[in-house]
């Protein structure tokens, strides 16, 4: 059997290091397809564009030998042949399969307000993240104006961790509900403290219009000066999916079943943020903590097939919302299942050890993966999950 996993982000790995487990002794092919062979660790791009550098991950160390790299963009999917064409560094190639994981991920959407593309930055790409560390860099001798759009948690800690890098720049937080929304009132305002311990400029309830050469416009007519402007709120899914004939939802995502094969498609399973996953409390929104045991339990699937099994349904509940506020302040918010917060929450130093423990985890998990049958997450949600969404 040929088995190909498309994207070699946190989904993808755990997919192609499961399956490295699960089908150990059968006649089995496994080849992870991904643009780059460094992994990027997407739970730490925040500190990329503040301007630290990271340590290097090489994707085929983190698979082993079991596994077949291939460094290459997806071009196109041919669910009728089974073939995946693969564009790399010798020409255009055809890769067959007989069971595909679409891992490709999600990207911050620039076309959402006009003058995002043009004049800001993501962190789509460690390459831009590094672009736009070097040109705060630039600014930190003359002073500047940084603006964050987007006041989710990747945005709450891209700009705690800019203005902590760079306190000679004044950095300004747009969006437009109140940072932090999702969390609990007690970790909220451990955030609303660190913005003013460091002098984060927060405007919440705006609406931006416009992306302008520096400076953000906002529906009142007003503008917040920005020499950078970094871009965090909404995402897409690539179209590839789409572009093939798979069934995707409005933001390209793959529908799936409860098994997380694709409702057009059953041999294509799909996960990760590339993937419309949904249980019985509601959707999943894509995090590393959603995604990696998604990869697990497709590989797992996968390997329940081949041996003539029954798959089985996705069961997830989320359990934690980890925050960091610059290298030396942190807030943890426990949640429900249905990624509510619950009461409990952990801040200071405690929280700044546990966070750094949960960004440095999957590194670790994929080295112990390809040897145990050990679960890829903390919580299963309990009771709440064990209904599926729909029927096998």
């Amino acid at each position: 059997m040929n088995i190909v996993v498309l994207g070699g982000g946190y989904a993808g790995v755990m997919s192609a290091a499961r399956l490295a487990l699960r089908t150990r002794g059968k006649s089995v092919s496994i080849t992870l397809v991904n643009p780059s062979e460094l992994f990027v660790e997407r739970l730490r791009m925040h500190q990329v564009a503040a301007g630290h550098e990271l340590a290097h991950h090489r994707i085929p160390d983190l698979l082993g030998n079991r596994v077949v790299f291939v460094q290459g963009c997806a071009k196109a999917i041919d669910t009728v042949g089974g073939e995946v064409t693969v564009s790399a560094a010798g020409g255009m190639r055809a890769l067959p399969y007989d069971r595909l994981v679409y891992a490709l991920g999600s990207y911050t959407d620039a076309g959402i307000v006009p003058g995002v593309s043009d004049h800001a930055y993501t962190l789509n790409d460690p390459r831009l993240a590094r672009r736009m560390a070097l040109r705060m860099a630039a600014l930190d001798e003359i002073g500047g104006t940084t603006a964050v759009c987007g006041g989710g948690l990747t945005g709450i800690e891209a700009a705690t961790e800019i203005a902590e890098n760079h306190p000679a720049l004044r950095v300004t937080l747009i969006s437009r509900q109140r940072p932090g929304w999702m969390m609990g009132e007690k970790a909220r305002a451990h955030v609303n403290a660190a913005f003013a311990r460091l002098g984060v400029t927060v405007l919440a309830n705006a609406e931006i219009t416009k992306v302008l050469p520096g400076a953000v416009a906002l529906a009142g007519g007003e503008t917040v000066p920005a020499d950078v402007c970094l871009w965090t709120a909404g995402v897409r899914a690539p179209a590839l999916a789409a572009e093939s004939g798979i069934a995707v939802d409005g933001s390209g995502r793959v529908l799936v079943d409860a098994a997380l094969r694709s409702q057009s498609h059953p041999e294509i399973y799909a996960v990760g943020d590339a993937a419309a996953v949904r249980q019985a409390w509601g959707p999943i929104h894509g995090t590393c903590q959603s995604g990696m045991p998604s990869g697990a339990h497709a590989a797992d699937c996968i390997a329940r097939e081949m041996s003539g099994k029954k798959v089985r349904p996705f069961r997830f509940g989320y359990f934690h919302q980890p925050v960091s506020l610059g290298r030396e302040d942190a807030v943890i918010q426990f949640v429900r299942h249905d990624d509510s917060p619950r009461h409990w929450y952990l801040r200071g130093k405690a929280a700044v050890a546990y966070k750094e423990m949960i960004s440095r985890s999957p590194i670790t998990m994929y080295g112990w993966v390809r040897r145990y049958p050990l679960p890829a997450g903390l919580s299963k949600g309990r009771r709440a999950t064990r209904k599926p969404f729909m029927p096998l």
